[in-house]
């Protein structure tokens, strides 16, 4: 048996993901096959540029590079364009840039492709959908709840002079005009603009009540495991909504599982790199408290996984498709995003979250 390791440059070549070196003036020194592919052209003519070449003007992949030296770390950007039409034009990918120890400000770069799916800007088409859900929630609450309370008032008062069977029909209407109504209240909530009373929040205190709350209510052999990060600083939030928000996803990975049962994994994790582009805004904004929802389901198909936020978007039989779109407006409120990843087996939802404020203190 041959146990002779394979040379660094055989390993950097190896590599899937696009992986390139930059010297101190940002110039690319070295690039693996996947650059190739990636920026389509050869790794000779890249190394004959800068990095500022290969990204559009004031893109934050320059000030990751600036701020991995500065910090002599390790910064990650995510959902970010990089690309212009000269180098294989502009996609969004995730980003990874970390010093190389005693070699006098060299950066290597690693870009993470995205899926199609997943090159959506996540603040614009999440908040989008809970926003449309806010406006459409509050013309129901004004044009619709009213008449159905005619309607069923005067079913009501039509029954005591009918006939069986005709009494049959007046009661239908009543169940059915009090069902549209409740769904009317819940729809309500999504058009509740209030600002949030917030305060510090232990985000594992919110975990642990939606562990207790999943333990208590489900019997179908449900293994609930976690892997926290517990030295996670706390959450500018409310207690409350962000149970439901967790508790939403855990309930929904639940009846993912088949009828034997299965695993959820609850986790957190501190991503200080991790930033957002927010529309309105010129920064990007720091999102570094993360926490995962995995399960081990079926997944979520192809079709349903772009618009899984959206409202009345739903795979269950009985379901309304409004609790992910509730998930989307609470950490909207929270200032924070959740996407859906699919992974090889089961799915993960994965919030992240902004820091607490000194000023919130």
């Amino acid at each position: 048996m041959n146990n002779t390791l394979p040379d660094m440059r055989a390993i950097f070549e190896a590599l899937p993901n696009p992986l390139f070196i930059l010297n101190e003036n940002n110039a690319i020194v070295l690039a693996n096959g996947a650059c190739e592919d990636f920026f389509q052209t050869s790794v000779s003519a890249l190394q004959k540029h800068k990095l500022a070449d290969l990204v559009s003007f004031g893109s934050p992949v320059v000030e990751a590079v600036d701020k991995v030296r500065l910090e002599n770390g390790v910064v990650n950007e995510y959902a970010i364009a990089i690309g212009t039409p000269r180098f294989g034009g502009e996609r969004v990918i995730d980003l990874q840039t970390t010093c190389i120890a005693d070699s006098d400000g060299q950066v290597m770069v690693m870009l993470l492709r995205r899926s199609m799916a997943q090159k959506f800007d996540l603040q614009l088409s999440h908040r989008g959908a809970a926003r449309s859900v806010s406006s459409m929630a509050t013309m129901l609450a004004h044009e619709i709840k009213n008449p159905l309370s005619g309607i069923r008032g005067a079913a009501q008062l039509l029954e005591p002079s009918l006939d069986e069977a005709d009494r049959a029909l007046a009661r239908l209407i009543c169940d059915e005009t009090e069902r549209i109504r409740n769904l009317v209240d819940q729809m309500e909530v999504f058009s509740d603009e209030r600002p949030l009373e917030k305060k510090p929040i232990n985000i594992h205190v919110v975990l642990d009540r939606v562990k207790q709350l999943i333990a208590f209510g489900s019997d179908n052999g449900i293994v609930l495991r976690e892997d926290y990060d517990p030295s996670l600083p706390p959450v500018s939030g409310n207690h409350d909504q962000l149970v439901q928000v967790f508790l939403n996803l855990a309930k929904n990975a639940v009846e993912a599982m088949t009828p034997t049962g299965g695993e959820i994994h609850l986790t957190t994790a501190f991503r200080p790199g991790m930033k957002l582009s927010v529309p309105g805004n010129s920064e990007r904004v720091s999102l570094p408290l993360e926490v995962c929802v995995h399960d081990d389901g079926p997944g979520v198909s192809d079709d349903i996984r772009p618009h899984i936020f959206d409202p009345f978007i739903t795979s269950k039989t009985q379901g309304k498709g409004l609790g992910l779109a509730l998930v989307a407006k609470i950490v909207r409120d929270h200032g924070g995003v959740v996407e859906c990843i699919d992974r090889p087996r089961g799915t993960t939802f994965r919030v992240l979250l902004p820091l607490q404020k000194q000023n919130e203190e």
